[in-house]
């Protein structure tokens, strides 16, 4: 089943400052899963994983070698090489050395990725097997590279934005995978962006902590934060530019788009999606009370199950708002399904006109709106409903 929201064009080009090369290595039956990026020099990175208890070998991995320089990427799919014990670590040394005996690098200067189904050794050979054919010539593009890390997606997932700051212009670019187990809480979600000039780790770091909650950290397809989730930002051009405030200021935006944009890909194609749901909490006492009762409805499985069956049950809204014990006031939620108030003043609303909101429920979009009155914070999260079809994937997913 593919999306309904697929974009009816996938954005591809052929970076520079990088070399990209898939492989089929054997963990999917046919199409590519493995992908190995080669930079053309040792760059910056700037890394946020998952904040999971359970990490992947990869996560364990990447955390104790790397120190924020590298040469190269490995990322597989099929196989997320987690809960695997010391093996999974070993798995990881046999195919990383392969690649520096290969391309003449250090094993700290090289991040890896995994992803697919849990508790599954792999032969490192799979992967060896690929580096020692490798052929320089034989080079990938964008949208190729983001084909090899699929797993349960249905379509690959890029973005590419174009900056001017000053004299200079430049492109930010990225790629995502996720379709399944996606609450993501970092810092089976991948996703590498990449900046053709030259930034810091300490830029790169305020970049991603400005961007991540508003993006990334703002998006679930089941509530489930996998093992695996990591975001990779790597500084890959040799372009000189001065970030002083108002370019920084440009940049940041810049990099807010191009992950709003992926983040929203990566939902848009959760498993078995029919409807996108954007919930936004508005007049709450904090932050972190908005961004909590937002998750709360957008995760709650009977309003999913509502919005897929286009039925405006609105008290299943009052219902995960309340399941969240914070302290608020029902006789001050009002509710919107778009525009159209359901609720208010603690009880229905004298104003509902039913046949618009049938109609309303059937757009492909829907808006829960949810209007606490207690104070001047916001946040909005992204969700999609629950089908059967979400069902069916996951029965069936390790065979």
């Amino acid at each position: 089943m593919i999306s309904i929201f697929k974009p009816k064009k996938i954005k591809d080009f052929n970076p520079n400052g990088l070399n990209i090369f898939t492989f089929n290595a054997g963990f999917k039956k046919k199409d590519k899963d493995l992908l190995l990026i080669i930079f053309d020099k040792i760059i910056n990175v700037c890394c946020a994983y998952s904040k999971t208890s359970t990490p992947s070998a990869p996560i364990i991995w990447d955390k104790k070698n790397n120190k924020g320089k590298v040469k190269a990427l490995v990322v597989n799919a099929g196989n997320a090489n987690a809960h695997t014990g010391k093996d999974g670590l070993k798995i990881i040394d046999k195919y990383v050395k392969a690649l520096t005996n290969k391309i003449e690098c250090k094993a700290k200067e090289v991040l890896v990725s995994s992803t697919g189904v849990i508790g599954e050794k792999f032969n490192p050979n799979l992967i060896i097997k690929k580096f020692e054919k490798l052929n320089f010539k034989k080079k990938n593009s964008l949208l190729e590279s983001a084909k090899a890390i699929m797993t349960t997606d249905t379509f690959p997932k890029t973005s590419i934005k174009n900056i001017n700051l000053g004299n200079q212009s430049f492109k930010i670019y990225g790629i995502s995978k996720g379709s399944g187990m996606i609450q993501p809480n970092m810092g089976t979600m991948l996703v590498y962006i990449f900046i053709e000039c030259e930034v810091s780790r300490q830029l790169m770091f305020r970049l991603l902590q400005n961007n991540l909650d508003n993006t990334f950290n703002s998006i679930t397809v089941d509530s489930d934060t996998s093992t695996s989730d990591t975001l990779m930002m790597f500084s890959v051009g040799n372009k000189k530019i001065n970030l002083n405030k108002k370019n920084f200021k440009i940049l940041n935006y810049k990099i807010y788009e191009l992950m709003h944009d992926l983040s929203l890909q990566v939902i848009k194609d959760g498993e078995g999606v029919s409807k996108l749901i954007r919930v936004k909490v508005v007049n709450a006492r904090s932050k972190n009370q908005a961004k909590k009762i937002a998750f709360s409805i957008a995760n709650s499985p009977l309003v999913k199950t509502a919005v897929s069956g286009e039925d405006a049950n609105w008290g299943r809204v009052i219902m995960a708002i309340g399941k969240t014990e914070e302290n608020i006031n029902q006789n001050k939620i009002k509710v919107l399904f778009g525009n159209n108030t359901v609720c208010e003043n603690g009880s229905i609303s004298k104003k509902i006109n039913i046949r618009k909101l049938n109609n309303y429920m059937k757009n492909k979009t829907i808006d829960i709106n949810v209007n606490l009155n207690l104070g001047n914070f916001y946040h909005t999260v992204y969700g999609n409903d629950l089908t059967h079809e979400y069902l069916n994937i996951n029965a069936d997913y390790r065979s």
